[in-house]
């Protein structure tokens, strides 16, 4: 994808889209009256090491500096690697790792169950084997012999798709219904 968003990328170029994250932050116009807010979309590239600008790369090895404690202030890390201190401050909160980025993928699942012993436990056992972690569990009283059940699952480390998962649940004698309700 071209930085400026107009079409896939040609054969070698360097840069790949990375996410369509919307960040937003407010710009003001009429700067004595703070009349007009308007919105600006920031996007998210990958982009390989070798074609980074200097300050960008130099931004980043102070940065790893301050946290590895190997430069205490800001003025130590940047005399260290041949930076300006405007130049840190301008890139600083723009680049980050690729780990740094990561963030848990949390789905939320509405299940109906029939009312049988065990049942919630095989629901939790499927959900264990695919390698998803379990951090909410909501239970309704059941009526009719069924019984809701909302879970929120961390999904960033599991080790099957999140569709295997679903039918896996929905595969569960006295699951009547399993589905995606949300994902954040």
């Amino acid at each position: 994808m071209h930085l400026n968003g107009d079409g896939p990328a040609a054969p070698g170029e360097n840069l790949l889209l990375f996410s369509e994250l919307f960040k937003y932050n407010v710009h003001y116009e009429n700067t004595k009256v703070f009349g007009v807010r308007t919105f600006v979309k920031e996007r998210y590239y990958l982009v390989r090491e070798d074609i980074l600008p200097d300050a960008v790369l130099k931004t980043m090895q102070v940065k790893q500096l301050l946290e590895a404690g190997d430069a205490k202030t800001v003025h130590e890390g940047v005399e260290q690697v041949g930076l300006s201190r405007s130049a840190f401050y301008k890139y600083k909160d723009g680049i980050h790792l690729i780990h740094q980025l990561e963030r848990e993928r949390i789905v939320t699942i509405s299940l109906d169950l029939e009312h049988e012993s065990g049942m919630l436990s095989k629901v939790l056992g499927c959900v264990a084997v695919h390698g998803a972690n379990v951090l909410t569990i909501n239970q309704s009283i059941p009526l009719q012999g069924r019984a809701n059940v909302v879970i929120s699952v961390e999904i960033s480390h599991m080790n099957q798709e999140l569709g295997d998962m679903l039918d896996g649940l929905k595969e569960i004698s006295g699951v009547k219904r399993a589905l995606i309700i949300g994902q954040g």
